[in-house]
């Protein structure tokens, strides 16, 4: 292998129903900032949202395609099944009461690897956890959250995929980088390079049947590339080793390549370069409908399909 470990994980994608729900629970419950509000660039009909730190740092950023009228999805192997954030350990109490009061149902605090869980789930039924760790990640609070900043989300810890058999996703992981660091009855976890955002939790689910995309079911996982170059290198070490890598695709804020992990989870790599201040000055982050290049001509008409929206309220 020469493209170098990869870091940890860039961005994760899901399946949401209503996109104004969507939005609301993100900034107004989680506290994340709306960094950008765009299309999927593949379905222009839909929105793109990206949520994240204040200024979106690759290992904060959880997206969505908001479908209108979805049905639910059924949550399965080949999936990524929960999402995890780092908290400060003082920070669980506070997110407890937090979530309460905005009428999320919680389930009992777990406690994995030596770290306190806190787990629930959004609207649509994605499965979340807060995960208490000492010394996260440093990130920049989003400034219009109501969120006091030493309890603010501090990005990913890591995902949790449910796998039938373990042997190949292990594999492909160890190619990749990362290390295996411990095993709690069917759960396997591998951490990346960098300190945060790179937990891989596999879950081995023999008898489990394959989920079904729909509301509430993660999309695709995206790891971290340094740059261009690195992305590329890695396109072509995945090839050598008979995996089917798309082309690299311009997704403007980021450069991607997707391929199916032998358990049937969609894989990206995106590259950290450019970010998303590349359309918009870091104040005015996810104010406005962004667009790439060659939609822009159809704005007008975009405009008029996708749902009308109240974005977060900006800071004066």
């Amino acid at each position: 292998m020469t493209a170098g470990s990869i870091s940890g994980i860039h961005h994760i994608t899901a399946i949401a129903t209503d996109p104004q729900r969507t939005l609301d629970f993100y900034t107004q419950v989680l506290g994340l900032r709306l960094v950008k509000l765009t299309v999927n660039f593949d379905d222009p009909g839909t929105y793109h949202f990206y949520f994240g730190d204040d200024v979106g740092t690759p290992g904060s950023i959880l997206t969505f395609f908001p479908w209108p009228g979805a049905s639910a999805g059924s949550k399965g192997a080949g999936q990524v099944v929960t999402i995890a954030f780092d908290v400060s350990p003082a920070s669980i109490d506070f997110w407890s009461k937090r979530l309460r009061d905005n009428a999320v149902s919680l389930n009992a605090f777990e406690e994995r690897f030596g770290e306190r869980v806190l787990s629930f789930r959004d609207p649509d039924g994605l499965l979340l956890e807060l995960v208490a760790v000492d010394g996260g990640a440093d990130r920049p609070v989003p400034r219009n959250a109501d969120v006091p900043a030493q309890h603010a989300l501090r990005g990913f810890h890591g995902a949790t995929l449910a796998e039938q058999t373990t042997a190949g996703t292990e594999q492909l992981l160890q190619f990749m980088g990362f290390t295996k660091i411990g095993q709690e009855a069917n759960r396997i976890r591998y951490r990346g390079a960098a300190h945060d955002a790179s937990i891989v939790d596999l879950t081995h689910a023999p008898d489990a049947e394959y989920g079904e995309l729909g509301g509430g079911i993660v999309h695709h996982i995206a790891f971290r590339a340094a740059s261009d170059g690195q992305q590329a290198e890695w396109r072509s070490d995945l090839v050598e080793h008979g995996y089917r890598v798309t082309p690299i695709i311009d997704r403007i804020y980021f450069h991607s390549i997707y391929f199916r992990e032998p358990g049937g989870v969609l894989f990206e790599i995106a590259t950290d370069p450019p970010g998303f201040a590349l359309d918009e000055t870091l104040d005015h982050l996810g104010e406005h409908l962004k667009l790439p290049p060659w939609l822009e001509a159809s704005r007008a008409t975009l405009e008029r399909r996708l749902p009308v929206l109240t974005l977060p309220s900006v800071a004066k």
